[in-house]
């Protein structure tokens, strides 16, 4: 049977003189490479693999040198980066496993597919370690949202998210969304996945037994995503849009079969090592799985399911149609591997082998089509350390003053704009569209610091958190990477639980630009910093570059996803205030820091100066006192503060609780600064009348700086300064602001 071609495909003469890497995002110098290890010129499908396997999105070209600076072992770590998710032991022989990735570019030209299957390949990066996948998370950032685009962004994004998690029965329990100009046209999906697994269970993707069968299961092979990868390590331009069919289609349904088959073929322990098709699809499962054995493996693309008419070698290689898996067994353990998938439905063909010749071998038509190297895909990629340059803005923003801006003296005004500032407003609008109770482990919902999902059999849980804000980071990388880890930390403990471990998404712009590089190199030196003195190692995550718009790059926005182990349910802690006669309480300093604030944004419309600062000793001190005291028992509420200040976590303590506040503020900040100021290592707790002088007596001798502010009481938020009126509202004003805020938005 002749190949049928879709397209006439150049030969390796014409790739060569006609510079046709060079489309495939291959430079001049790889392609010498390429050619040195192969010993010839590669033919079309040989350099599409190339382009794809050393692509910034498969091989952190740009990036592997500044991500050796995380801290990746602690006591806990069961595996770290370098497999399909990191895992965490939380005793028992229980372990967490968790990772997040990014679909931005995806999303910005496709943004239902592109959201959905970025949830849909980071559930099969969880369940390919034999994990139960329990939790996904998001974390989102759009432009403003009035404008339509942007609005036609959120909504289908949005609804991609929920349709894939909802119809998999995976509950969507947690994120966070930001909007700014700054990602306008370039809109950030970040999705993370939480699983649970048995210590015995774990697998990784290995094509270990010279001779051992390959098998695929998953749907057809179809000419979706080709090319994703590399789409995914790229700037979006106006030409991006005619880029869909690197965009994946997903089928949530035919991943829950996938996910309870390969659940039940790692269960019956015949398996050797399975990977799931994610970036590059079959080449990189293959080509990384018979790396990280040492060997190599034969690829018989004849017996690939094929979904779409005459695809060729290249097109089956670089598709990145979803949820397919590659998994190995021994010949012996073939037919009850067949049998389990058949069981749900499912065909697993033989369409490989593993070879002892370290060679990634592609078979179509009885024919080598291509023949490379595994070491020079995987392991010989090219790695740049990019020239690094301290940007023009960041110097000019060291002499401002933030605090320059005209007093505002409507106090409550300003808290109503902030509340309805899309950033700080309810994001009930979101996460009414996903079903967070599924499976019923959800303990605590969206809304509160973190989600917590319980532990079947046992009385711990599992808090999690996404956090990150990016124009902190703008201002000064540095800073804003040791704040991101900070919140996510604060976050955790503030629900009660010990935090673990992080995974980060790294969103910037292009690496070729040396400001943009210094804002990687500078954020992950302050990131790695805090998660040493925080002892949360970093177990896996994802870098995402090149994400431009018009105007220029994103704002740098290094997302950490964290996970916190509670020992005990009883520690279960949420932000709302809870009993009338609860004493509220202020834990750390209060300075005039308005840089990269949400006031500065909403009130003074600058993004400007220089960030809240943080002392990662402080911060370490306030969370062990905190989690310690929530378990002794002694707090009944507890809230990060982070946008907005002191008056938004007031008011949202206030509203999550269905109670009012009254507080008198003591500071000799001036009003203003000191109720919307973001200086850091901040909680506002409340405690019952009982536990409050057990409770101080703790803090006191800790030696952690706080502020008796008043008690919990009524159905208004009264906040004096100084004994002085600052401003009052009734709940029910401010909560109706607070949820409006989204949806009238979407409705304008």
């Amino acid at each position: 049977m002749a190949q049928q071609l879709s397209v006439k495909e150049p030969t390796a003469e014409q790739i060569a003189e006609q510079k046709i890497y060079k489309q495939m995002g291959v430079t001049e110098e790889e392609y010498g490479k390429i050619c040195g290890f192969l010993g010839r010129q590669p033919n079309y499908c040989e350099i599409g693999v190339f382009s794809v396997m050393w692509s910034e999105h498969c091989s952190y070209k740009n990036s592997k040198p500044v991500l050796r600076k995380f801290p990746v072992t602690g006591p806990r770590v069961l595996m770290g980066p370098g497999e399909g998710a990191g895992i965490v032991d939380i005793g028992d022989n229980q372990a967490v496993v968790f990772k997040i990735e990014s679909h931005n570019h995806p999303s910005a030209v496709e943004p239902f597919q592109g959201a959905a299957t970025g949830v849909g390949g980071i559930i099969r990066d969880i369940f390919s370690m034999g994990a139960r996948p329990v939790a996904v998370l998001n974390s989102l950032r759009f432009g403003k949202l009035d404008n339509d685009r942007v609005k036609y962004l959120f909504e289908h994004v949005v609804s991609g998210i929920a349709g894939y998690g909802n119809c998999i029965g995976i509950p969507t329990v947690g994120g966070e969304i930001m909007f700014d100009e700054s990602y306008e046209g370039n809109p950030l999906v970040n999705a993370m996945c939480v699983g649970l697994i048995d210590h015995d269970k774990i697998q990784k993707g290995v094509a270990q037994g010279v001779g051992n069968p390959v098998f695929y299961v998953g749907p057809g092979t179809g000419r979706d995503g080709i090319h994703g990868a590399t789409f995914a390590s790229e700037e979006i331009t106006e030409e991006s849009e005619s880029k869909r069919t690197a965009v994946q289609v997903g089928d949530p349904f035919m991943e829950k079969l996938v996910l309870e088959a390969c659940l039940d073929l790692i269960n019956s322990g015949i398996v050797i090592g399975i990977q799931d098709m994610g970036a590059a699809g079959l080449t990189c499962s293959s080509a990384e799985m018979a790396s990280k054995a040492g060997n190599g493996m034969e690829l018989y693309l004849d017996q690939v399911p094929q979904r779409e008419e005459g695809m060729t070698a290249y097109e089956m290689m670089l598709s990145e149609s979803q949820e397919r898996m590659l998994f190995v067994v021994t010949p012996e353990n073939e037919a009850q591997a067949v049998a389990i998938f058949a069981h749900w439905g499912l065909d697993c063909p033989r369409v490989g082998k593993v070879t002892d010749d370290g060679k990634l071998k592609i078979i179509h038509h009885g024919e080598v089509v291509a023949d490379m190297p595994v070491t020079a895909l995987v392991d010989e990629c090219p790695q740049y350390n990019k020239p690094s340059q301290v940007p023009a803005y960041y110097l000019a923003n060291a002499t401002v003053d933030t605090n320059r801006y005209a007093e505002v003296t409507d106090l409550q005004g300003a808290l109503e704009k902030i509340l309805a500032s899309p950033t700080v407003a309810s994001k009930e609008w979101v996460y009414s569209q996903y079903d967070y109770m599924v499976r019923t482990s959800t303990v605590v919902r969206p809304g509160s610091d973190a989600a917590v999902i319980s532990i079947p059999g046992s009385r711990k849980a599992i808090a999690m958190t996404t956090d990150c804000n990016g124009r902190y980071v703008y201002l000064d990388p540095e800073m804003g990477g040791k704040i991101a880890v900070s919140e996510a930390a604060r976050n955790v403990v503030c629900s009660g639980a010990e935090p673990i471990a992080i995974t980060d998404n790294l969103n910037f712009g292009s690496p070729e630009k040396p400001e943009i590089f210094w804002q990687l190199e500078k954020s992950v030196d302050g990131m790695a910093e805090a998660c040493r003195v925080l002892n949360s190692p970093v177990i896996g995550g994802n870098v995402s570059l090149y994400n431009e718009n018009a105007k220029g790059a994103i704002y740098p926005t290094p997302v950490v996803g964290m996970v916190g182990l509670v020992h005990d349910i009883d520690h279960i802690t949420t932000q709302g205030f809870k009993n009338e006669g609860d004493v509220i309480i202020l834990l750390g300093d209060t300075k005039a820091e308005l840089g990269g604030s949400e006031f500065q944004y909403v009130i003074h419309g600058v993004t400007e100066g220089r960030p809240p600062q943080i002392d990662l000793q402080v911060e370490l001190k306030m969370q062990q006192t905190l989690l310690t005291a929530i378990q002794r028992g002694l707090v009944a509420s507890a809230h990060d503060l982070s946008e907005g200040g002191v008056a938004v976590a007031l008011a949202e303590s206030c509203i999550s609780g269905g109670i009012g506040a009254t507080v008198n503020f003591q500071t000799e900040l001036r009003h203003d600064l000191a109720l919307f100021s973001e200086s850091q290592s901040r909680v506002v707790l409340s405690a019952t009348e009982s536990n409050s002088a057990e409770l101080i007596a703790w803090i006191k001798q800790q030696g952690v700086p706080y502020q008796v502010l008043g008690t919990v009481q009524g159905q208004k938020l009264n906040i004096q300064i100084n004994a002085h009126s600052a401003l009052q509202s009734t709940i029910a004003k401010l909560e109706k602001v607070w949820k409006d805020a989204i949806p009238c938005l979407m409705n304008a």
